[in-house]
């Protein structure tokens, strides 16, 4: 019998669950297309199946998992077509965004964003799985919290919350993108405080189409391994 952790205690049984199954889908122990049954993650955590429900039903929320009749929890394949679309939207409605309201931001959404950036990059360095697309999310919606486009502004938001499963496997994967996203960060506040928004909202382009070119990477690399173990 396994636990989930002991830093993992203070939260409920159903949180501890649900982020020990995130870890393994994202860190790829429990790969797209697999099954995971309640009663075995049951009597492998050491909990009832009540909490063991409770952390799926919060993944497949996520994006993560999809529970399907008489299957139960499946963990989502990755498809180049969502991706792709899911991107393309992101390069098209962020910069839009980005221009409309980093002129305008205040001394105070700047000090929002240093305190973001501060904890995006201490949450890199520990590998807090959990953090990343909440403080990811609140750093380019603070960006964009004075363009007057609050339908455009609800669309990204919904959109940053479907790419996080695919950006949680992107930075779980690649160290050097875990780098590369702070630097990143830290170089388009550094735009907008210096007003070169242009710049700014070009990087934020290349930032969100780099995402997309490692994903396609890796469901290649993913694509060519089923290959050879099907050979």
């Amino acid at each position: 019998m396994t636990t989930v952790g002991k830093g993992l205690m203070h939260k409920t049984m159903a949180e501890a669950a649900a982020s020990e199954i995130r870890e393994r889908i994202l860190g790829g122990a429990y790969p797209p297309g697999m099954r995971l049954r309640q009663d075995a993650l049951a009597e492998e955590f050491g909990m009832s199946r009540i909490p063991i429900r409770e952390a799926l039903l919060c993944l497949e929320s996520e994006g993560i998992l999809n529970i399907l009749p008489h299957r139960g929890a499946v963990v989502v394949e990755l498809s180049v077509e969502e991706i792709e679309e899911l991107f393309n939207m992101r390069v098209l409605l962020e910069p839009f965004l980005f221009l409309r309201s980093a002129p305008s931001l205040t001394p105070a959404d700047f000090e929002l964003l240093e305190s973001n950036l501060e904890k995006y990059s201490a949450s890199m360095d520990a590998l807090d799985v959990d953090m990343w697309n909440d403080i990811n999310t609140e750093f380019h919606m603070t960006i964009y919290k004075r363009a007057r486009s609050p339908r455009v502004q609800a669309t990204v938001q919904n959109l940053l919350a479907e790419c996080d499963r695919h950006t949680r496997i992107q930075l779980t994967n690649i160290t050097a993108d875990r780098n590369r996203a702070v630097e990143e960060h830290t170089k388009i506040l550094k735009l907008c405080r210096q007003r070169k928004f242009e710049e700014g909202a070009q990087l934020m382009r290349e930032h969100i189409d780099h995402i997309r070119l490692v994903l396609f990477d890796l469901l290649k690399d993913r694509d060519a391994d089923a290959g050879r173990a099907a050979e």
